[in-house]
């Protein structure tokens, strides 16, 4: 049954349909004019009040609207954010921030006299938008260097940081939220960097997007379905060979995607929290070889596991340790937390006392890539470190002999402080003699052994 509402909407269109059948074309064309005017009339309406640039809503329709009708023109979207503008409202007032966005507005409405068909937009806050035809990735350069210039002429006690991110269009049809998108994601590799302006949008940025977005859909699969495997590299003492401990890592083999290494989905999942949860699978399975080995009479050697920096502001992590420890029944003097030296940094106060709380308990901690910060020497007079790892770069360049200088001073020093130390990365034996000169007997790397399968570690113990 039709309701009155419905047959009303359907006479109002039907006789719509019959007033424009009988239109001739002059009266046609007219009709359509108008309903753009009105349509133009509304846009007007959508302008932000600070800089009167069209808003979001209205650049998006601009902008459809013109790729549409100008099919044969190339065209490219301009985003630019700046990277400390909070500060700069702090720091000179509110009433500077908004004359610097004013500033902004005009020198963006400088390039639209310039050339056709183009659109500006303040989205929101600091963040500007800027569509316009182009020749050549010179011509959208060109652009950003002008408007950028406008803007360092802008009088500031404070140094303003600009950037820009360009998406050019790829066809008539392509999405403007996309283009936004790409802009903003180009936008976002340079933003704070004082050395570079400007980023395109390209194919490297895509392909990294895409294998983000999988990575996110698709790790609570792989934790659930076991996709994700321990290995260890072992340590071993250079002087005899002999197998001293090793060291958790994780290999991600995907059904489809084959190996996902760990430089590629570990940032990925710092970002979104799901380091946590990645986490505790590997030390889950850590503690379980180690029970198990431990019930059945066979040799250990401690395993150490990496802490994440995300476990810094979630002091439940130093719970499920124990608990873990007491589940599986493995004295924590088995299992080494090592956090990277920047580890160490974050939250400095909250993260001290989770470390104490969990050497007290009986568990080793180490530091990670030591020498690779800034602030190695002031975190081993301040920090409960037991382990030092110096990182592969110390020995890189081992024949140098200022390589040589520095790192048997630092491995001295490391003595003398009465920290154990362990080298990463000795790949050669010219590496390998250097270290054993300065009284440094163990280490992990691929001279010795490369990451492996948890079953083949077990078979060599």
């Amino acid at each position: 049954m039709i309701d009155k509402d419905s047959w009303q909407e359907n006479q109002q269109e039907h006789s719509k349909d019959a007033l424009l059948r009988s239109m001739s074309d002059r009266d046609f064309e007219l009709y359509i004019y108008s309903l753009r005017k009105m349509a133009e009339n509304n846009m007007e309406s959508n302008r932000t009040f600070m800089t009167e640039l069209y808003n979001l809503r209205a650049f998006h329709y601009k902008t459809a609207e013109l790729m549409l009708e100008h099919p044969q023109t190339k065209f490219a979207m301009i985003v630019l954010d700046f990277a400390n503008f909070k500060s700069i409202n702090e720091f000179c007032g509110r009433d500077v921030g908004d004359a610097l966005l004013k500033c902004t507005a005009d020198a963006l409405r400088e390039q639209k006299q310039m050339r056709d068909y183009v659109v500006l937009s303040h989205f929101r806050a600091d963040i500007f938008g800027m569509f316009t035809p182009y020749e050549t990735e010179d011509d959208l350069i060109a652009i950003v260097k002008q408007i950028d210039q406008r803007i360092s002429d802008f009088k500031i006690p404070y140094k303003v940081l600009p950037a820009f991110g360009i998406c050019v269009a790829e066809s008539p049809t392509m999405s403007v939220s996309i283009m936004r998108d790409y802009a903003t994601m180009a936008l976002n590799t340079i933003k704070g960097k004082f050395y570079a302006k400007y980023a395109f949008f390209d194919e490297k940025m895509r392909s990294q997007m895409l294998l983000n977005k999988m990575i996110e859909n698709d790790i609570v699969g792989a934790l659930k379905e076991e996709q994700l495997h321990v290995y260890i590299q072992p340590k071993v003492d250079m002087s005899t060979r002999q197998i001293i401990g090793g060291e958790a890592l994780i290999r991600w083999i995907h059904p489809e995607r084959g190996l996902v290494t760990p430089n590629q989905f570990i940032p990925v999942l710092e970002k979104n929290g799901l380091i946590i949860d990645v986490d505790i699978y590997i030390w889950t399975r850590v503690f379980q070889f180690i029970g198990g080995r431990l019930r059945n009479g066979l040799p250990v050697v401690p395993i150490s596991i990496n802490i994440s920096r995300t476990h810094v502001f979630d002091k439940a992590f130093r719970e499920c340790l124990i608990q873990l420890s007491e589940d599986f029944k493995v004295p924590p003097s088995y299992v080494v937390l090592e956090l990277t030296e920047s580890g160490f940094l974050e939250n400095e106060s909250t993260m001290y006392e989770n470390l104490k709380i969990l050497r007290q308990y009986g568990f080793t901690l180490s530091m990670d890539d030591f020498g690779t910060g800034y602030s190695s020497m002031t975190m081993l007079k301040n920090q409960p470190v037991d382990e030092i790892k110096i990182d592969r770069g110390f020995i890189l360049d081992i024949k140098n002999p200022k390589s040589q200088s520095i790192l048997s001073h630092t491995i001295a020093m490391l003595h003398e402080l009465e920290m154990d130390i362990i080298v990463e990365g000795v790949e050669t034996k010219t590496q390998e003699a250097f270290l054993l000169k300065c009284d440094c007997h163990r280490a992990q790397g691929f001279l010795y052994y490369k990451p492996m399968p948890l079953a083949e570690f077990e078979s060599l113990l």
